[in-house]
């Protein structure tokens, strides 16, 4: 079956149940609070480092070497996986195991750590959920599979089941990881980040794990839902079930071949504008955009959004970014895509206001489009 020809109504993050609005005050007023507890770690001898606050995973200062720690949890793209299952017959567990531990991966990794261990948080509606055998198999097999991609521990976790908590035959899947940066110099916290240093963006493989709200708001109004097929011949379903890249065998390859970044930015939630993530003022021009993937075109077409609302929200072919002295730019590219991961230089740093700027597309992002930081 095409795509359902008739243009429908737009579609936005809020109709789909994310306003970002809402949600981004409470994680200011936690950080706040938080904050104020830094000096319960001096009772042992360690201190946190204060500039990784706000930051995409929190590091505490041991002496030789910082520990770095995070929690992320998968959203709502379980749901997806159970409802193409009807459709094909796969569970798709695999794939969503490898989407979990990507989300606090990809966020450790930014501050220049090496990820040690991850622990799981499989939260189900009731004891029945883990009666299926097959699908119990494929979440444990693919997660141990990303374990491995990735060189970590898994160390154990929590399995719940909590009825009138979780939905009935649902699972909520989480993940939190703790890493360490040795030597300490490859600590990425943007101090060295300013003019002149050149963008590399890092390829995704779809939609990863946000954005997954609207696709799902889409699918109910498609008269085929997740069967709905792309121009390709990909049921949308399974489109969307492409795996989050891995991003971590690029960076310790980056730092095995000497490169430290000056900054980096795993593009997740508020898209493009994640891109802006550090407190300081400066100007992120991109001249070079990636091929957006076929599951992103057909989002962005059939929910009728416009280039704002699509760079401001999800990926758009690029999940990473890696911010590099521009000397190591050319280098940064070819050790990323030695390592299995696409990658192109893509724009640079400049000195001005704090803003993305998308020249190909007219399209600027101010510092006003972003609140994630207290």
């Amino acid at each position: 079956m095409k795509p359902h020809p008739v243009r429908m109504a737009s579609i936005d993050y809020k109709q789909a149940g994310v306003d970002y609005g809402k949600i981004d005050p409470l994680k200011i007023l936690a950080q706040q609070a938080a904050a104020a507890t830094a000096g319960n770690l001096q009772r042992h001898g360690m201190r946190e480092v204060a500039a990784s606050r706000g930051e995409s995973a929190y590091l505490v200062d041991c002496g030789d070497f910082y520990l770095a720690s995070i929690t992320e949890c998968l959203g709502t793209k379980a749901l997806v996986a159970d409802a193409t299952r009807k459709l094909t017959g796969r569970t798709y567990y695999e794939l969503i195991a490898q989407d979990t531990l990507a989300m606090a991966i990809n966020d450790l990794i930014t501050v220049g750590a090496t990820p040690l261990s991850v622990h799981a948080y499989w939260a189900a509606g009731g004891s029945a959920w883990f009666d299926d055998a097959q699908r119990a198999k494929d979440l444990v097999d693919g997660w141990r599979a990303a374990c491995d991609a990735c060189g970590v521990a898994w160390g154990g976790g929590e399995t719940p089941a909590l009825a009138g908590v979780v939905v009935d035959d649902r699972i909520d899947l989480a993940a939190s990881c703790v890493g360490i940066v040795r030597p300490k110099a490859r600590l990425t916290l943007g101090e060295k980040l300013g003019p002149g240093d050149a963008i590399v963006l890092l390829a995704s493989s779809g939609i990863h794990a946000n954005g997954v709200s609207l696709a799902r708001k889409l699918a109910e109004r498609l008269p085929a839902g997740f069967g709905t097929k792309l121009p390709s011949g990909a049921l949308f379903g399974e489109a969307l079930l492409a795996p989050t890249v891995l991003y971590s065998p690029v960076t310790e390859a980056l730092a095995a071949a000497g490169i430290v970044p000056h900054y980096q930015a795993n593009i997740t939630g508020h898209g493009w504008r994640k891109v802006m993530r550090h407190a300081k003022a400066l100007t992120y021009r991109f001249h070079t955009l990636p091929p957006v993937p076929e599951v992103l075109q057909f989002l962005q077409r059939e929910t009728n959004s416009d280039a704002r609302a699509a760079y401001g929200n999800l990926n758009m072919g690029a999940g990473y970014a890696l911010y590099v002295a521009a000397a190591d730019a050319a280098r940064t590219v070819e050790i990323a895509r030695n390592a299995g991961v696409q990658a192109w230089i893509a724009g640079s740093v400049e000195a001005g206001p704090k803003q993305v700027v998308l020249e190909s597309l007219g399209l600027i992002f101010g510092a006003d489009d972003l609140h994630v930081r207290a």
